[in-house]
């Protein structure tokens, strides 16, 4: 097996492990065993358990980042870039559950990660919408007077606490697109210029 491929097992395992027992009561050797690995082993990748999960939100944002870049780098209006950033966030928690969960709940628990980590990829993630914001006002589709660092925040702040929401309620009364479809049309209807 590659270095590359045995790295990847491991972070895995771990989203798997944290999203059942927790970042704080999971163990080193939970996540070997869900690895099929030794316990020696995730040492060679990884200093700690603080470490994998600093792992995987820089790889797994990452990956989201890229994949929302895509979507939106065909996409000429800044209306629909917004419409696809909100359903490829909501659709994270569909797609891939556990690891929603623990972006969504382990991470905020951890004020270690709160305080030392320099938050890098979330911010770049974030302003994704400011620029696609920046965009809406270049090609005057959305008012000059919002400033898109307050409305990124608003934004993400809406899909995070209704995937928060998703993730604590098994019995939703509507579905992950109509979230980020209601979500995308309240930021749209605001930010409108107005005839």
């Amino acid at each position: 097996m590659r270095v590359s491929d045995k790295h990847n097992k491991i972070l895995q395992a771990a989203i798997k492990v944290f999203a059942q027992k927790g970042f704080y009561s999971a163990r080193i050797s939970d996540i070997a065993n869900e690895a099929s690995v030794a316990d020696g082993t995730i040492y060679l990748y990884f200093n700690n358990k603080y470490d994998i999960l600093i792992s995987i939100f820089e790889e797994e944002i990452g990956k989201l980042i890229q994949e929302i870049k895509n979507l939106i780098e065909a996409e000429k209006d800044p209306r629909r870039m917004l419409e696809l950033f909100a359903r490829q966030h909501m659709e994270l928690l569909r797609d891939k559950k556990d690891l929603a969960e623990v972006l969504q709940m382990e991470l905020r628990q951890s004020n270690k990660f709160m305080k030392e980590y320099r938050n890098t990829k979330f911010i770049e993630y974030v302003d994704i919408i400011s620029r696609i914001i920046h965009k809406g006002q270049e090609m005057k589709v959305f008012r000059n007077d919002v400033m898109p660092g307050v409305a990124k925040r608003a934004l993400f702040g809406a899909l995070d606490e209704t995937a928060r929401l998703w993730i604590l309620s098994p019995d939703n009364q509507y579905t992950i697109e109509e979230a980020a479809s209601q979500i995308s049309a309240i930021f749209l209807t605001g930010l409108a210029v107005k005839d």
